[in-house]
């Protein structure tokens, strides 16, 4: 009896993963190529673009451009952070480096590609919402903190790219390879809990928490974000299941904004750029920002 049931069950969990494995493994691969193209091909000539602002003298409208190439930059935190060193070196500005990181942190090629499959809506929500978080950031920085700095580089260096073998399609093909290993994992265990939660969470308990009660399901969102968020290819199938089980998109929003913002690995990097009074700072900016855009977003739709 309690083997019939076991395989019964399995039967029905195997069933809802392997129809989101086949709705989403599209999106999740051609991102990891496109991802692994930009970051062997472009990535020099999408940061030198940073300096570039640097030299123009923008003046406060520098703040845009540079949180459009933190989302085309294809490097994590722990690539970011040296970067951002090296350009700080150079001289550039705290506003122009906090809008850089701060959409860098939230939003990437490769992620940009995964959220296509949630939809044309989401996609954009999401776009539009770092690109913004990037340029509040950076107008924050500008107008609190004009007089001293607001990041701490000491002790960090631009590393050297690990993309340096002379065959360029080998050179690519071991990016492609390290980018499958850094985020495979968390894309299949994401899946099996999409399906999980598919199985045995009732759809109507879900949209009461995250749809109908707006409020409550904005800060849960939020909430949710800072702990379960590991990867971000890998959210992809939770969310997917999520809107489909009624939650608000503006709760969608607030989890798209607090999960990448949150997560452990980056929030462990960011404590020793910022220091403690400007980390507490980052981390009440992003939950106000998460809430705000959850707010706007549903307003809106």
């Amino acid at each position: 009896m309690l083997f019939d049931i076991l395989k019964r069950e399995f039967i029905y969990i195997w069933y809802y993963f392997e129809i989101q494995l086949r709705q989403i493994f599209f999106y999740w691969a051609v991102g990891i190529v496109i991802g692994s193209v930009i970051s062997v091909f472009g990535k020099q000539k999408i940061h030198s673009l940073m300096t570039v602002i640097q030299d123009k003298h923008l003046g406060i409208m520098g703040i845009i451009p540079a949180s459009l190439i933190g989302i085309a930059s294809p490097l994590c935190m722990y690539g970011t952070i040296p970067l951002a060193a090296a350009f700080s070196q150079k001289g550039m500005r705290d506003d122009y480096l906090a809008a850089f990181m701060m959409s860098s942190i939230l939003l990437n090629p490769q992620l940009l590609i995964y959220s296509a499959a949630l939809g044309a809506q989401a996609l954009c929500i999401r776009f539009i919402s770092c690109f913004l978080c990037g340029i509040t950031a950076g107008l924050f920085v500008r107008a609190f903190f004009k007089d001293r700095h607001f990041f701490n580089f000491d002790g960090f260096f631009e590393g050297a790219s690990r993309d340096i073998h002379p065959n360029i399609f080998i050179r690519l093909i071991k990016n492609i390879g390290r980018n499958i290993k850094a985020t495979g994992g968390y894309f299949i265990v994401d899946i099996l809990l999409s399906a999980l939660f598919q199985r045995y969470v009732p759809q109507e308990l879900f949209t009461k928490l995250f749809g109908n009660n707006e409020g409550f399901g904005l800060l849960m969102a939020a909430t949710i974000g800072v702990p379960l968020y590991a990867c971000g290819g890998g959210t992809i199938p939770l969310l997917q299941q999520w809107l489909s089980d009624g939650m608000s998109m503006g709760s969608a929003a607030a989890f798209m904004i607090t999960g990448p913002s949150t997560k452990i690995t980056n929030l462990g990097a960011l404590k020793i750029v910022l220091g403690a009074k400007s980390f507490i700072t980052y981390l009440c900016f992003i939950m106000l920002f998460s809430l705000f855009s959850g707010f706007i977003v549903n307003m809106a739709l």
